[in-house]
């Protein structure tokens, strides 16, 4: 507690100018993501206050971020979807969602993989930055014009006859279950057919609506309506979006004391309401301190989290990578060195939290942390009182955060997009090493593995983009790891001299003797190499030398393919021996009884010299 108030009047002025600049972030990422702007505020509340009083970065502050909120974007978008589209059948599971991928973020903490995360490939990670860049452009397109599928009505009739065939659907499923022999009859069917007929023309519509802007959702969703939102342009909301543009980036050139998104916030809302204009105003933020939802604990059902497991890891995974690049941004700006697992604790308990009272997750926040240290923010406390900033704004001025235009959070939004593509990345591309063959044209596998997770990202699933970015960046790094082995791994005579200890054998031994080196480890992606040369032993060798100085490493399929080559040296009576063995490769021949059982402890070596004195003696013998 006394580090806490250290640095009281740093931290407060860090913390206060941290949440306005978290202000219109959060807003914006609560319309985004589809909960509307109170999520966006309440995640930016609990995560900055709870993830900095628990976390492992001083001066970090935490928030809804623009990668989380894209895969959260996608979470919600597709648990309304399975639910109908009734946002609040939904909520509770979508909420404890993200209460599992907070739980899951203590647990990495708790399990030390915190510093693990640094092992996540960069093309994976540069690929995924690019493609939520891409994701927010396409996305706010179509409130940046002031479209609305929902609001269409030409569009939304399209789908009133598949409301027909839904609500049909759902009465008879409705009816099967209510059926003790589970068998529909042809009265049934009459019942459904009658009931639809008495569905009042407001719920057709309602259920068309919801048809409507599923059809529009996502980027594919943007792509396909953006003609006909075009048609329907709405040029005042278009201008807003615009000015909010011109006024953050023409901002930035006058002063970075004062944010810039902040200012085209205030002024771009000050113009609409000050002339009254026409303009589509966010979502109503409700007024007070926020309630928990305890729908999430009183109607939990392990059957609706478990298809979303592997989406709540994700989310967890991202918001940690996400949170321990900002502490890195954080550590060299104050020479201070993070506590990665503490860290992970605190923004799992944060992101928690915030779940159980409505708010969307977040992670570490780099733009937020960076003016926090700028204005003196040195401890806990600036994240704290960055949260409780944020809790005020909510308490004194929610009415008045409710008449923001919805197209001002759509500029903002697009800006955010335009800054978190990793341009670095991408400006690497012609210059990154051709290291893989396809069709006989050499390309970058850095390169395939980043516009492959670009693209699944983009159009596709970000979750699963992730996943087969990492897998497919496994198989490169292990086929590019076997190769190299393979390539330093070879089998000569005495007469070829190798190594240097090698010079000046004498050729006495002739092709009676020859040596296997293996340099690197040993390991499923290196075995099919390793046999293949130790086929290449001619039959005129009696005695094999195995020099494993280099090999520090060996794994079960290694293991089991060396068994097998020395297994088959035997039978053609072949002398084998070891040099210079390491302890871990030594301690799996062990596990298996290579060691003594094929391989007896006379056999083994702890240098060449050594063994080359036995060979001699028995050679003569």
């Amino acid at each position: 507690m006394k580090n806490l108030f250290s640095n009281v009047r740093g931290d407060l002025f860090g913390g206060i100018t941290a949440g306005i600049v978290a202000l219109p972030l959060a807003l914006a990422f609560g319309v985004s993501s589809g909960l509307g702007p109170d999520a966006g505020l309440y995640g930016a509340i609990f995560i900055s206050f709870f993830a900095a009083l628990f976390g492992g970065t001083p001066t970090q502050i935490s928030g809804p971020t623009a990668p989380m909120t894209a895969v959260s974007m996608v979470v919600i978008a597709g648990i309304i979807a399975s639910n109908n589209g009734d946002v609040s059948k939904a909520l509770p599971i979508i909420l404890t969602v993200f209460l599992l991928a907070g739980l899951l973020q203590i647990g990495l903490g708790l399990a030390g993989l915190g510093k693990y995360i640094r092992y996540i490939p960069y093309p994976v990670v540069s690929g995924f930055m690019t493609a939520i860049g891409v994701i927010i452009l396409v996305t706010q397109i179509l409130p940046s014009i002031g479209y609305n599928a929902k609001e269409d009505a030409e569009f939304v009739k399209q789908f009133e006859s598949q409301v027909e065939e839904v609500v049909l659907s759902r009465y008879l499923k409705d009816s099967k279950n209510k059926k003790a022999d589970k068998i529909l009859t042809l009265q049934d069917y009459k019942n459904a057919a009658s009931e639809g007929e008495s569905i009042v023309r407001a719920d057709i519509i309602k259920e068309s609506k919801t048809l409507a802007g599923r059809e529009a959702s996502g980027v594919l969703g943007t792509l396909k309506v953006l003609p006909r939102a075009l048609n329907h342009l709405n040029w005042l909301e278009l201008i807003l979006a615009l000015g909010t543009i011109i006024i953050i980036y023409g901002f930035k050139r006058i002063t970075t004391v004062v944010p810039s998104t902040l200012v085209a916030l205030v002024v771009m809302t000050g113009i609409s309401v000050g002339f009254s204009l026409d303009y589509k105003p966010i979502e109503e933020i409700p007024s007070g301190f926020p309630i928990p939802n305890m729908e999430i604990f009183t109607n939990f059902s392990l059957a609706s989290i478990t298809p979303y497991i592997f989406t709540a890891l994700t989310l967890a995974l991202l918001g940690a990578i996400d949170s321990l690049l900002t502490s890195v941004v954080a550590d060299n700006m104050t020479k201070t060195k993070h506590k990665p697992n503490k860290e992970l604790i605190g923004q799992g308990i944060g992101n928690s939290i915030a779940s159980v009272f409505g708010g969307i997750p977040g992670a570490g926040a780099t733009i937020r942390t960076v003016v926090n240290i700028n204005s003196g923010g040195k401890t806990k406390l600036s994240g704290m009182v960055a949260g409780l900033m944020l809790l005020l704004i909510l308490l004194g001025l929610g009415p008045v955060a409710s008449k923001i235009p919805a197209a001002v959070l759509a500029g903002i939004l697009v800006t955010v997009g335009i800054g978190v593509m990793d341009y670095k990345g991408l400006k690497a591309i012609p210059s990154l090493p051709r290291d893989i063959k396809i069709a006989g044209i050499k390309l970058s596998s850095e390169v395939i593995i980043m516009i492959i997770v670009l693209l699944l990202s983009t159009f596709w699933n970000l979750v699963y983009a992730v996943g087969i970015g990492l897998v497919i960046a496994s198989l490169m790094f292990m086929k590019k790891i076997g190769d190299l082995t393979a390539q330093q791994s070879n089998i000569t005579s005495l007469k070829e001299e190798s190594w240097a200890d090698e010079i000046g054998i004498t050729k006495k031994l002739g092709d009676k003797i020859f040596i296997k080196h293996i340099k690197g480890p040993l390991f499923f992606g290196s075995t099919s190499d390793f046999q293949q040369l130790i086929k290449q032993i001619p039959a005129t060798a009696s005695t094999i030398i195995i020099r494993m100085d280099r090999m520090e490493y060996i794994d079960q399929s290694g293991l089991y393919a060396l068994e097998d080559s020395i297994v088959e040296l035997k039978k053609d009576g072949k002398n084998v021996l070891v040099v210079d063995m390491q302890t871990q490769p030594k301690y799996m021949m062990e596990r298996i009884d290579i060691i003594p059982d094929l391989i007896p402890e006379e056999c083994i070596f702890v240098d060449f010299k050594t063994c080359l004195q036995w060979v001699k003696e028995h050679q003569d013998s």
